[in-house]
């Protein structure tokens, strides 16, 4: 028993979540609904994993901002923002290509059975206001990214501020010393946890695998097909991107597949952004930058979610008989951009950003009824694109900083 327990601890990290992903692929085929005794060891990963995430973002923050000046961090900032807004119009254009060559739902007819509730959507106005938390302690009980990104960041520069200042300096570096001291003991608090995240991938993917079933699979396999050929087409585009930039793709995925896989199974940008920046760490990148633009990418950039917008709206509009005209394609666009940052934070955001672009375009919400029942086999291969995107970014703006600074 000790040497398997050795020989699990010695083994790579990669290589481990590898056989769990088979494995868990293999149980939920075999077992069908009985994988649901399975499903505490998958939540106690999301558990644990969302149990690191404020500590993460607000240390990390923090001793990243003390590492840098505040104009450098501006420009940073802006860089970030044009990124997740042009690669999130970009993926929307990727899926109504490709949708509108493949043209998925093309035959389907909708039996008027289908019903569906339109989630609220709160709109940008109220995410930017959720931007500056009204109660620092609600922030971070109702895990509110952008507030804990706000808090972090003022306490950050404040910081900064003391130890510029002849008064304040001593204590403004003692501040700095203990976060920091806090911030590491977090990283060895994450390495610990690494070690359960195979045993809880292997849970969640059988319980998904499990509860879709087969017949879900067959049934509209078509528009699972579209979509995942487009989220191949646009990790393509990030590899050029990369390649672009002057850096090797394999490196990247190197660090960047624990994460990748980690959100497809899990489905949660948020819940895997402990791993997503503990892999911009042993990349290299700055924590200046990844302190703020890997939780910020978690919140508002979602190109796998945009994609997915753009393939259910070509999707919706051929079963409905209607395909899309080239203005309406442009609306997607637009409103599938907006959509993306409007619905951050939102639980089931996939769905709400789809039924939002539906009610503009008119596109008939019976379809959405649909896409729920795909929502999970869906939902993995976009989530893994947004962590990617957000790391692909993050390591874009890293090296373009660090090649000004030349």
């Amino acid at each position: 028993m000790k040497s398997i327990f050795t020989a699990y601890f010695r083994a790579s990290l990669i290589l481990k979540i590898s056989v769990a992903l088979v494995l868990g692929i293999l149980a939920g085929f075999l077992l069908g609904e009985q994988t649901a005794f399975l499903a505490p060891l998958g939540d106690l990963l999301l558990r644990l994993l969302t149990f690191l995430i404020i500590p993460l973002i607000l240390f990390t923050l923090i001793v990243g901002v003390n590492q840098t000046n505040i104009v450098n961090l501006g420009r940073m900032g802006s860089k970030v923002f044009i990124y997740y807004t042009v690669t999130s119009a970009l993926a929307i254009v990727v899926g109504l290509v490709v949708a509108g060559i493949l043209r998925p739902g093309t035959g389907m007819h909708l039996t008027g059975n289908e019903t569906f509730d339109v989630p609220d959507n709160p709109g940008i106005v109220q995410v930017m206001l959720n931007i500056v938390p009204s109660n620092i302690v609600t922030a971070f009980t109702e895990m509110n990214l952008l507030g804990i990104i706000f808090t972090a960041l003022a306490f950050g520069i404040a910081i900064s501020v003391m130890r510029s200042s002849e008064k304040y300096v001593g204590l403004g570096d003692s501040l700095l010393t203990t976060i920091t001291a806090l911030n590491e003991a977090s990283m060895l608090i994450l390495k610990a946890i690494l070690q359960y995240v195979p045993i809880g991938i292997f849970a969640i993917i059988a319980n998904t695998v499990g509860s879709q079933g087969v017949d879900t699979l067959l049934s509209l396999g078509g528009m699972i097909g579209v979509f995942y050929i487009a989220l191949l087409v646009h990790i393509v585009l990030y590899v050029i991107f990369l390649l672009l930039f002057g850096i090797k793709p394999g490196y990247f995925f190197k660090y960047a597949r624990t994460p990748m896989i980690t959100a497809f199974v899990t489905q949660s940008s948020t819940g895997t952004l402990p791993l997503t920046l503990d892999a911009a760490k042993k990349m290299g990148v700055s924590k200046s930058l990844y302190g703020f633009s890997l939780p910020l990418g978690a919140t508002i950039n979602m190109d796998g979610a945009a994609i997915r917008i753009a393939v259910s709206a070509v999707f919706a509009a051929n079963v409905a008989g209607t395909p899309l005209t080239i203005s309406e394609m442009l609306m997607v666009v637009l409103i599938g951009t907006l959509a993306s940052i409007g619905t951050a934070g939102v639980p089931g955001a996939g769905i709400v950003m789809i039924a939002t672009v539906f009610v503009q375009l008119g596109l008939p919400m019976e379809a959405v009824a649909l896409l729920t029942a795909i929502d999970a086999l869906v939902g993995m291969g976009a989530t893994a694109v947004n962590v990617t995107g957000d790391l692909v970014g993050t390591r874009l703006i890293d090296q373009h900083e660090k090649r000004r600074s030349i």
